[in-house]
């Protein structure tokens, strides 16, 4: 008898092993979404989400905040903030230190000239003859999660990048995009692309396109509501604002249609808050044009909402066209998710909505409240350096170029000269530093060789690319930035104003929920990648947030 329980007890305690040692450790979902849609919104802070939050409806912001996921300590681990490598970061899960887009524009030491981050003269255009259309994602070095997507299903899963800036399109969309379209303004007013996607376009395309649906929104721009109930912004009338061609003052109303030829055309919506609806109604026709989320292959939309940094630069953080611009936003993102529902299926997408930058507050507006803040003229700057270099080695054109916030040297000069690299490089350092709002530099050698954890050393590493990036880079004092006019916002720096922006999941896979924890925007393309049970974007150094996913 006391045999058969041993012999029991021990074939109970095998089986029970046996199942845990079968048993996952964690679950694997199988119900990958049909699309994953990735909304960026062009110099959004974080704070618009809980500035506005009361004027925003059900269906839009609070939608993704309240049925979603909510990262809100989410920032920018790199400098410079800039849209081409935000957008470029969010998708490829690293910075510009390893996926080459150091900037919008930078100087190419090899070439001896600047490059725009998105240009490529060996495509076409397409839908146009401009030059707008000569566009492809070469020069950036590493994949997207939407190349990944792409590589993961045989290539059957669709890409289709969607922005009013070419940039805001084709870095998202990645090397292997079945397509990305951009607007062009001018005297067109229409979707474009290149020959790196197709030799023309498709008939949904050229469809919207002859619909004139650019012209519907030439019209008046006043605010959505009472001004007098624009209560989150400034007055309508002060001296921080820049406005339109053609108008006295920047106050409400703005007629577009009567602005617009002084207003370089059709490139006045742009700066409107319809830039944003034209984009949504352009989202919408892709998602039925292509089919997106029609079969078992995941595919990707990726939708950049530009007209905000526009704005913002225009206007400022602070005024009632920029409170007008995000309440219009939030009926275009409710009418963007409404459409999913219908198209897609309500639970058979996800979609996350991030920014690629924040913005400062108008210099001007923030000294006038007594808070640190002012201009520098970025041509002085240049000429103070170069006359110094000049009198300390007594050679000219020892400076090749200075662009954002980069000293490149002329190293044919250098060795010509028998000129050592690192004591030019702490020539020019130690000069920078001595200059009026200017606070921290950095040499080729120290970004090299050092290794930083923490602050500005740190997000200035990230940023910087041995390859691309120059032999000095300088920093700014707090809220001060290039202009030669005290109006409008910029951005670009790694002060909080710049780096913290909003990071929201929503859709199939998606926990309901918030944090305070730190993200880093690096962190979006291996949780989505994770999402999909796919491999990371090939350069990816950013980490799964596995509180966000079910």
């Amino acid at each position: 008898m006391l045999k058969k329980l041993f012999t029991a007890l021990f074939l109970t305690t095998l089986t029970i092993q046996c199942k845990a040692q079968q048993a996952p450790l964690t679950t694997v979902n199988t119900d990958v979404p049909k699309l994953v849609v990735g909304v960026v919104v062009d110099q959004m802070r974080y704070d618009y989400l809980t500035r506005f939050y009361d004027r925003f409806g059900d269906e839009g912001f609070k939608r993704m905040m309240n049925e979603g996921f909510n990262c809100k300590n989410n920032h920018f681990n790199y400098i410079p903030t800039y849209t081409g490598p935000g957008h470029a970061s969010v998708y490829t899960g690293t910075t510009p230190q390893i996926h080459g887009v150091i900037s919008n524009t930078w100087y190419d030491k090899f070439k001896d000239e600047e490059v725009y981050c998105a240009s490529d003269n060996n495509v076409n255009p397409i839908g146009t003859e401009d030059r707008a259309g000569k566009m492809s994602p070469h020069r950036l070095k590493t994949m997207t999660v939407a190349d990944q997507n792409r590589l993961h299903t045989q290539m059957r899963g669709k890409t289709i990048g969607i922005s009013l800036k070419d940039r805001g399109a084709i870095l998202p969309a990645g090397h292997t995009a079945n397509a990305a379209y951009w607007f062009l303004g001018k005297n067109e007013g229409k979707w474009i692309t290149s020959s790196h996607y197709m030799k023309k376009l498709p008939k949904w395309v050229s469809n919207f396109n002859t619909s004139k649906k650019a012209d519907s929104y030439l019209k008046e721009w006043n605010t959505l509501y009472d001004i007098k109930t624009y209560k989150e912004s400034g007055t309508d009338s002060n001296t921080f604002e820049g406005g339109f061609e053609g108008k006295e003052t920047a106050t409400f109303p703005y007629d577009l249609k009567k602005l617009k030829d002084k207003n370089k055309g059709y490139s006045i919506i742009k700066s409107t808050p319809y830039g944003n609806s034209l984009t949504a109604d352009f989202a919408l026709a892709a998602v039925d044009g292509e089919d997106l989320g029609k079969d078992t292959d995941t595919d990707f939309l990726t939708v950049s909402f530009s007209s905000t940094d526009y704005v913002g630069h225009n206007f400022g953080v602070n005024s009632k066209e920029l409170e007008d611009t995000y309440l219009r936003l939030d009926q275009d993102l409710a009418r963007l998710l409404t459409g999913l529902d219908a198209k897609v299926g309500k639970g058979n997408y996800t979609v996350f909505l991030t920014a690629d930058h924040g913005a400062v507050h108008v210099p001007a507006y923030l000294k006038s409240v007594k808070i640190p803040a002012g201009y520098i003229n970025i041509d002085d700057l240049k000429a103070k350096v170069n006359n110094y270099v000049k009198e300390t080695f007594g050679e000219e054109k020892l400076i090749k170029k200075i662009l954002n916030n980069q000293v490149f040297f002329n190293y044919e000069i250098l060795a010509e000269k028998k000129i050592d690299h690192e004591k030019l490089q702490n020539v020019v350092s130690h000069f920078l530093l001595q200059q009026e709002k200017v606070s921290y530099t950095f040499t080729r050698e120290q970004l090299e060789t050092g290794n930083y954890t923490i602050g500005l050393p740190y997000l200035i590493q990230k940023g910087f690319n041995q390859k691309r990036s120059g032999d000095v880079i300088f920093v700014f004092d707090p809220a001060v930035i290039y202009s030669f006019y005290e109006t409008g916002t910029t951005h670009g720096s790694g002060m909080n104003y710049d780096t913290h922006v909003p990071l929201l999941f929503y859709g199939n896979g998606i926990k309901k929920g918030g944090t305070v924890t730190k993200t880093k925007i690096t962190d979006i393309a291996p949780t989505i990648s994770a999402l999909l049970g796919i491999s990371f974007p090939n350069g990816a150094t950013g980490d799964v947030l596995p509180f966000v996913l079910k």
